[in-house]
């Protein structure tokens, strides 16, 4: 059997793949392994989103925690990243958020998070799953007086607003600012932040009835939020996803300002301020290459991981820094929140566009987007992670990569998947960068099969 911890926790069709059954197995082991080391009665938050299949998700996952003398706490509808917040604000051993993030609304997902509030190292998700596939002992499982309780933090959501509020000094008065919810989590707290610090907002997507969460909407369809936020005659547009730990902006004429531009803004605005440590920002290997151009012209210094968030904030923690990201808007400001957080975010870009009056299309012209040519490799599976062998390929990708002279990159991605190799090519000519990731390809495919 695979792992059924991904990147991202436990996802899956729900009540196909991810069953009330699994769900009550992920809670009990959880809390088992989670609470093990508590001298005290433990308790776990747990949080979901917007998707109708989170309420019963959410009783199994209850009823597990409570098997094995834990107590739930159902915070109900909040962000992801309001848990990993609220989990270190209301003392809890552990946090549990039901989501499903950007997908449709017939998945759904368990992701859990320590006490500190970060994501579970792997280390700790396999000793979950070994709970979860061998049981526990019966001497271990309680009866009696010994069972958890359920209990509700209804403030949940407004403890989270009073925190993310207090991310800026900046009142917001006299911006106008769209927002696309995405009918998902972000409906229950961003518009009352962004109104209570003083702004005029125009909100989309913000009626969620089980079904309509990530539908055609949010920071996966841009679209919509971009041609609403000219309408509206605003500032700025916010799109978050269902579960509101990422988000992209619009410019006032309705111009995507995506992960790496927001970045680029932030991180320029805190290293002017003495707050970036090292003056470093962590991104992934796909973030554009103008995003490290704009950092090298600026003084500041990047370091890439893998793409993952996870991956981020590994490097982050190592390396002592305190903003890191991807270019599709998950963003780690480790000074506030322990995972992205769309509505910090936003805010922290809001403040920057307070502070120095420009229009958020001048701050964007920070850094230059390069053009990106992607084109897939089919090979032979047991030959995807081969190309680095092959000497006619490396020669060539150095051999593209010289005559670019730091203006263009390859980057070279064996699928974790499917048995393909992805050729992705940056540079300042689309054509020329299109002819050469197609040969590329070709050139791999011929080799590796």
């Amino acid at each position: 059997m695979g792992r059924l911890f991904g990147t991202d926790g436990v996802r899956g069709v729900a009540n196909s793949e991810l069953t009330a059954e699994l769900a009550f197995g992920l809670g009990r082991a959880g809390a088992y392994v989670l609470t093990r080391e508590t001298k005290h009665k433990a308790k776990i938050l747990v949080g979901k989103d917007t998707r109708i299949s989170s309420d019963m998700l959410e009783a199994a996952l209850a009823a597990g925690i409570c098997s094995v003398g834990a107590e739930a706490v159902l915070a109900g509808v909040v962000p992801t990243p309001a848990v990993a917040y609220l989990t270190r604000l209301f003392g809890a051993d552990a946090g549990v958020v039901i989501s499903a993030s950007h997908n449709s609304m017939e998945y759904n997902g368990i992701k859990f998070f320590n006490s500190e509030g970060f994501k579970l190292s792997d280390e700790t998700e396999d000793k979950i799953e070994e709970v979860l596939h061998n049981g526990i002992d019966h001497s271990e499982i309680p009866t009696g007086a010994g069972l958890g309780r359920i209990t509700y933090r209804h403030d949940a959501a407004d403890e989270y607003i009073k925190f993310t509020r207090s991310t800026i000094k900046e009142r917001l008065d006299g911006l106008k600012i769209a927002i696309d919810c995405a009918n998902g989590a972000a409906s229950v707290t961003s518009k009352k932040v962004l109104e209570g610090l003083g702004a005029k907002v125009f909100s989309i997507n913000d009626t969620p009835d089980g079904t309509n969460i990530n539908a055609n909407c949010g920071s996966t369809h841009i679209e919509g939020l971009s041609e609403f936020t000219v309408k509206c005659g605003a500032d700025v547009g916010l799109a978050f996803d269902g579960d509101a730990d990422r988000v992209l902006a619009v410019d006032e004429n309705g111009v995507l300002v995506d992960g790496d531009k927001i970045m680029a803004i932030c991180g320029l605005d805190m290293k002017s301020r003495g707050a970036l440590p090292q003056n470093t920002v962590v991104a992934t290997v796909m973030s554009n290459l103008g995003f490290f151009i704009m950092a090298r012209q600026n003084g500041i210094n990047t370091v890439q991981t893998c793409v993952g968030d996870r991956y981020v904030l590994e490097e982050m923690l190592k390396g002592g820094y305190a903003l890191g990201g991807e270019q599709s808007g998950h963003i780690i400001f480790l000074e506030h929140n322990t995972t992205g957080d769309g509505l910090v975010t936003g805010l922290q870009l809001l403040s920057v566009i307070k502070k120095s009056g420009k229009k958020l299309s001048e701050l964007a012209t920070v850094m230059e987007v390069m053009p990106q040519v992607l084109v897939n490799a089919r090979v032979k599976a047991e030959n995807k992670n081969a190309y680095t062998e092959v000497s006619e390929i490396t020669d060539e990708i150095e051999k593209i990569e010289k005559m670019f002279a730091q203006r263009g990159r390859v980057l070279i991605r064996p699928s974790g998947t499917e048995p393909l190799v992805r050729v992705m090519i940056e540079g300042p000519d689309i054509d020329d960068i299109t002819v050469k990731a197609k040969f590329l390809a070709q050139l791999i495919e011929n080799k590796l099969n």
